[in-house]
C-alpha cells in the first residue's frame, strides 16, 4: 500500500541527507561511522523494515489482483475467490506470531524481574535508608544507580506484560462478537474483561515504574528536585499497590464465595444415598428373581412326565433372562458408585482450587500489594521531611511486601514447574480414557521440560478434572456419559452453576444450555471453559 507523498521543507531533506552521506563516507574510507551495538540496531530495524516493506508489497499486489481494471470486462474485475479471507488470515497469523514472540519476551523477563522485586528492591530501600543515616554520598549514589537499574527492569516486563494483555484483550473482545453465546462467548468475554483490567493496571504500573526512575536518576544527577520526584514516586507506587491490593481482594472475595458454591451442594455420598439404595434393592431383587428362576428350573428339570421339555425350556429362558437383569443392576449400581466418587473427587478439587486461590490473593495481592502500598506513602511522607530521611519504616514495609509477593511467586513457579515435569514423566497419570498415553520423557528431558517456564500445562490434573465434570454433566450423545443417571446428571450440572457456567453466564435459556452439554461438537468448548472455571475465581 503506498501513502501520500508530502513535501517536506529544506532542513528536514538536508538532516535526513546527512546521515546517509555519513554512512557512504564512512563506508568509502573502510571505518564504521558507528559503534557495533548501534550498528547491530540498525541492522535490526533494517530487517524489519525490508520485512514490513515486503508484506505491504505483496498485500498492495493482492489488492491490485483482486480490482477490476476501469472499462475492463467482468471476468477481468473477478477478484480470486478467497482472496480476502487469505488475507485476513495473514493478517491474524502476523498478530498471533507477535503476540506469542511478546508473551514469550515477558515470561523470559518474569525471573529476573521476581528477583529485581524481590530482593533488588528492597536491598535498595535498606541501603538507601543507610546512606541518609550516615550522609553518605557515595552510597547514595550507587543505590540510586542499583535503583535506576531495578525501575528500568520492572517497567520492561510491565510494559511488555500491557501490551500482550491488550492484544489479548482486543482478541477475546472479537471471540466474545463472534459467539453469541455458550461456553466459547463465556471464556472469551471472561478474558477480554481479566485481560482489559490487566491491561490498565499494567499501564498505571509502567507510570509508576518510569516514576521511579525519574526519581532514582535525580539523586545520581544530585537534582533539586529530588524531594519532589521522590514524593511523586512514592504516590505513584502506593496507588499502584493499593489498586493491586484492591483487586486482589475483589479476587479472593469471589473465590470464597464460589468455593461456598460448591461446599453448599453437599456431600454426594449423603446426597445420592437414596438413589444408591434404590440401586441396591433393585439389584437384591434382581438376584432373588434368579435363584427363584434357579430353583423352578430344577424343579423343571426332575419333573417327570408330558411335556418336560417344553418346561425346561421356558425355565432355562426365564433363568436367562433373570440373571442377565440381575447382572444389568449390579452393572447399574457399581456405575452409580463410581460416578458418586468421581464427582466427590472432583467437588473436592473445585473447592481446593478456590482455597488455594484465597490464600495466593490474600498473601501475595491484597496484603503484599497494600505493605507496599503503606511502604510508598512512607517514601512520599519521607520525602517532603527531612527528619524521616532515614526513617526505616518505609524500609521494612517495603521488605516486608517484597517478600510476601516472592514467596507467592515462587510458589506458583515451583507448583507450575512440578506440573510440567508430571507431564511429559508421567503421561498416563491424567490421561483421557480410552486413550492410549503418550510415551512417558527421560528423567532429563522431564527435567528440561519443567524448566520451560513459558509453557503452559495442558495435560495436567486441572484438565484431567474439566473433562470429569464435563463428563459427568453431559447428555447421553456424549461418549461416556450413556449409563450416567438422571440425579447424577442434575447434581453435575449444579456443580457448572456453582462454578459459574450456568445458562446465565452463557446467555441461554436452561433447556438450550443443557442441549449443548449433549453436543458432540462442543464439548472441547465446554472442558476448556470448565478448566478456566476452576482456575478463576
Amino acid at each position: 500500500m503506498s501513502t501520500p507523498v508530502h513535501r517536506t521543507s529544506t532542513r528536514q531533506s538536508a538532516a535526513v541527507l546527512t546521515p546517509a552521506r555519513q554512512r557512504r563516507e564512512g563506508s568509502r574510507t573502510g571505518s564504521p561511522s558507528r559503534n557495533p551495538a548501534e550498528h547491530a540496531l540498525l541492522q535490526l530495524q533494517s530487517s524489519a523494515g525490508n520485512r514490513a516493506t515486503t508484506a505491504a508489497v505483496q498485500r498492495a499486489r493482492g489488492a491490485d489482483k483482486g480490482k477490476a481494471p476501469e472499462g475492463g470486462g467482468a471476468d477481468k474485475g473477478k477478484a480470486p475467490e478467497g482472496g480476502g479471507a487469505s488475507a485476513g488470515a495473514k493478517k491474524k497469523d502476523y498478530r498471533d506470531r507477535i503476540a506469542g514472540l511478546l508473551d514469550r519476551f515477558k515470561k523470559n523477563l518474569e525471573p529476573i524481574d521476581t528477583f529485581i522485586k524481590g530482593v533488588q528492591t528492597p536491598t535498595n530501600a535498606g541501603f538507601t535508608q543507610q546512606a541518609a543515616a550516615a550522609a553518605n554520598e557515595g552510597l547514595k549514589h550507587s543505590t540510586a544507580a542499583s535503583g535506576t537499574s531495578a525501575a528500568s527492569g520492572n517497567l520492561l516486563t510491565e510494559a511488555a506484560g500491557t501490551v500482550v494483555n491488550g492484544m489479548d484483550a482486543y482478541k477475546n473482545m472479537k471471540d466474545t462478537r463472534k459467539h453469541e453465546s455458550g461456553a466459547a462467548h463465556h471464556t472469551a468475554k471472561k478474558k477480554a474483561k481479566t485481560k482489559g483490567v490487566d491491561t490498565v493496571v499494567g499501564a498505571a504500573g509502567s507510570g509508576s515504574y518510569s516514576a521511579a526512575i525519574a526519581k532514582e536518576v535525580t539523586k545520581i544527577q544530585k537534582a533539586a528536585d529530588a524531594a519532589v520526584a521522590s514524593e511523586a514516586s512514592g504516590i505513584a507506587s502506593a496507588s499502584v499497590g493499593a489498586i493491586k491490593g484492591m483487586r486482589a481482594a475483589f479476587r479472593a472475595g469471589g473465590a470464597a464465595r464460589k468455593y461456598m458454591k460448591v461446599k453448599e451442594l453437599g456431600d454426594p455420598h449423603l446426597v445420592h444415598a437414596g438413589s444408591l439404595a434404590r440401586l441396591n434393592e433393585s439389584r437384591e431383587q434382581a438376584g432373588w428373581a434368579a435363584a427363584e428362576a434357579y430353583v423352578a428350573l430344577d424343579t423343571y428339570w426332575k419333573h417327570e412326565g408330558e411335556g418336560r421339555l417344553e418346561l425346561v425350556s421356558e425355565a432355562i429362558d426365564a433363568a436367562w433372562e433373570a440373571m442377565g437383569e440381575a447382572r444389568d443392576a449390579a452393572e447399574s449400581l457399581r456405575r452409580a458408585e463410581q460416578d458418586v466418587e468421581k464427582l466427590n473427587t472432583v467437588q473436592g478439587y473445585a473447592k481446593k482450587k478456590q482455597l488455594t486461590k484465597i490464600g495466593k490473593e490474600t498473601v501475595g495481592g491484597a496484603v503484599g500489594e497494600s505493605t507496599k502500598a503503606a511502604a510508598g506513602v512512607v517514601t512520599a511522607v519521607a520525602a517532603g521531611t527531612a527528619g524521616l530521611a532515614s526513617n526505616p519504616v518505609g524500609w521494612g514495609l517495603a521488605g516486608a511486601g517484597a517478600g510476601l509477593v516472592l514467596g507467592v511467586t515462587l510458589y506458583k513457579a515451583l507448583r507450575a514447574a512440578t506440573k510440567r515435569y508430571e507431564e511429559v514423566r508421567h503421561p498416563e497419570r491424567w490421561a483421557p480414557e480410552g486413550q492410549n498415553p503418550a510415551e512417558a520423557a527421560s528423567r532429563g528431558e522431564s527435567l528440561k521440560h519443567a524448566l520451560a517456564f513459558w509453557k503452559k500445562v495442558s495435560k495436567g490434573e486441572r484438565q484431567a478434572m474439566a473433562r470429569e465434570i464435563y463428563t459427568l454433566a453431559a447428555g447421553p450423545d456424549i461418549p461416556g456419559s450413556g449409563s450416567t443417571t438422571a440425579e447424577m446428571r442434575e447434581s453435575a450440572r449444579a456443580l457448572l452453576i456453582a462454578l459459574k457456567s450456568g445458562p446465565a453466564q452463557h446467555k441461554l435459556e436452561p433447556e438450550a444450555w443443557e442441549g449443548t452439554l449433549n453436543d458432540p461438537a462442543k464439548s472441547a468448548g465446554w472442558i476448556k471453559e470448565i478448566a478456566e472455571q476452576l482456575a478463576s475465581g
